[in-house]
């Protein structure tokens, strides 16, 4: 095993030990599964309607993500201000936008919510979540947030973030050997450079990406590299393929002995906001009234292909303290809240191919909780 791979192994563990010592002193979990948030009034919303929901079955990959009507749903300011601490890995990211949009437009501030955006890595932030040290996390269900469950900690994934749009190649690009083509490409036994190791939500979309080449999660060789490494190994034949994100792509995107093979599936977000104990168990109000800011900030400033305006591209680059002709080097992201059924279930198939995890997966309902937001926009679920 490399000094990498072995400090990776050993922060795996040490998070996994974090999260069964929280989950240990944490408020006992409901072991039916059920969700936190079910069985509270939904009233219908104002300027949310059949559009504002979407089926979760529905993995179409032209499904159009759910949406109400600019400005709403309306805010309905709790009777007294709640701080809540918001962690994510980064705050210069575009997925990160609808939050930051959100607290500088002050949609959190009219729920009633001091929301403070903390940028701490999600091996970091688990166990704090865990213990109810910080409220949310804007991040995925990793490897690590499932076998945290596992140890019996009530973690739920609430809202999803964003699937790509069409004409994005963020995801997996091969360096071609000569005579090879896109369609002929097999990559069993061929090495694979990525900043994010094993355990990662990617490895649901690359498992897919692979199958069509002769690969496997489990039959390829990872090479875990720095952010700014990844595209210089690609170039200079230090590995033979390579995940590429937003805006990485774009320098190979054309060139003469590179192929595009897939990345995110469309129309399925594969992360989003996480809840812990604090805005699952005792303030599911404020749960809600976060996820009510969130989704009108989505409704009003995100509703569309919001990179056509440019006065908002101008103030997103601003706020993300990024280059603005970088911001739209890139389609836009199709801003989604919603959670797809089965997502669960294939992230955890491909976590346990990596070998990131061990025994039965988790059921869905003991991951994902839908009832904070179908409350938002006044969804009633059928049986």
């Amino acid at each position: 095993m490399s000094g990498r791979t072995a400090r990776g192994y050993g922060a795996a563990l040490a998070v996994a030990a974090l999260l069964l010592s929280a989950a240990c002193s944490a408020t006992p979990k409901d072991d039916t599964g059920a969700a936190p948030a079910a069985g509270r009034t939904i009233r219908p919303v104002d300027g949310c309607g059949t559009s504002s929901w979407t089926d979760p079955a529905d993995l179409s990959a032209d499904r159009a993500p759910a949406r109400c009507a600019p400005h709403t749903p309306a805010a309905h300011p709790l009777s007294r201000t709640r701080k809540l601490t918001i962690a994510t890995g980064t705050l210069s990211a575009e997925y990160v936008a609808p939050l930051e949009v959100a607290l500088d437009k002050g949609e959190f501030k009219a729920e009633g919510l001091d929301v403070t955006l903390k940028v701490l890595p999600t091996p970091d932030a688990l166990p704090l979540l865990a213990k109810g040290d910080i409220d949310a996390l804007w991040a995925a269900p990793e490897a690590a947030v499932m076998n945290g469950i596992k140890g019996g900690f009530d973690i739920r994934w609430v809202a999803g973030n964003f699937s790509p749009d069409p004409k994005s190649k963020s995801g997996l690009w091969v360096r071609l050997k000569k005579g090879e083509t896109a369609a002929g490409v097999k990559l069993a036994g061929r090495s694979l450079g990525t900043m994010i190791g094993k355990g990662s939500v990617i490895a649901y979309p690359m498992q897919k990406a692979l199958a069509g080449h002769g690969g496997g999660l489990d039959r390829i060789q990872y090479r875990q590299l720095g952010s700014a490494d990844v595209l210089t190994a690609l170039r200079n034949g230090g590995v033979d393929s390579a995940w590429l994100l937003d805006p990485v792509w774009r320098k190979v995107d054309g060139e003469p002995g590179y192929a595009f093979l897939g990345g995110q599936p469309l129309g399925e977000p594969l992360g989003g906001m996480l809840y812990g104990r604090t805005l699952l168990r005792d303030d599911v109000d404020a749960g809600v009234a976060l996820l009510r800011a969130y989704i009108r900030t989505v409704d009003t400033y995100f509703a569309a292909d919001y990179k056509q305006n440019e006065t908002f591209v101008t103030y997103l680059a601003k706020l993300l303290k990024t280059d603005e002709s970088v911001l739209k080097s890139t389609p836009p992201l199709r801003m989604d809240w919603e959670i797809r059924e089965g997502t669960t279930n294939r992230l955890q198939s491909a976590y346990a191919t990596q070998g990131a995890t061990e025994g039965s997966p988790v059921p869905e309902n003991r991951v994902v909780d839908r009832a904070y937001y179908e409350e938002a926009v006044g969804h009633t679920p059928g049986p």
